[in-house]
């Protein structure tokens, strides 16, 4: 079971964006956006801030943590 999930994929298409497109403002690939997307990559703390300033939602609202 994944220790993290997000919601990377329906902040996304709510704001027509592609996977491209988010990696491209985020500085990284457009695999890293797949496998953080698909839960088999945990992004580094800064990697997840870059993604919450670009849907301009706090941390919380993009990623949640299962204990």
């Amino acid at each position: 079971m994944a220790l993290m999930s997000n919601r990377i994929k329906i902040c996304r298409a709510e704001r027509s964006l592609t996977q491209e497109d988010l990696a491209q403002k985020c500085g990284v690939t457009r695999q890293t956006i797949i496998a953080v997307e698909k839960d088999k990559y945990i992004p580094s703390l800064e990697l997840a801030f870059k993604i919450a300033h670009v849907f301009k939602q706090p941390i919380e609202k993009i990623f949640t943590y299962k204990l």
